[in-house]
């Protein structure tokens, strides 16, 4: 099996197995973290929409909104 091969292999198996740990309940914070991380890496992104769970997420997270400067 070639690098490449080898890489992607990892790379699915990675993400099957967060992905079961996060379905079951059973992910710790780390797990969620190494998620995150891989999400980001591979560019992957979602544009959510009002009943997606991400779209509840950003309504309850402690965003500070920026503040204009006046004058």
């Amino acid at each position: 099996m070639n690098k490449e091969a080898v890489l992607e292999k990892l790379s699915v198996q990675l993400a099957e197995e967060l992905l079961n740990r996060i379905s079951s309940g059973e992910a710790a914070p780390a797990d969620l973290n190494v998620a995150r991380q891989l999400l980001k890496d591979n560019n992957i992104t979602v544009v959510p929409e009002a009943q997606h769970p991400a779209q509840k997420l950003a309504l309850v997270l402690p965003f500070e909104e920026k503040q204009q400067a006046h004058g």
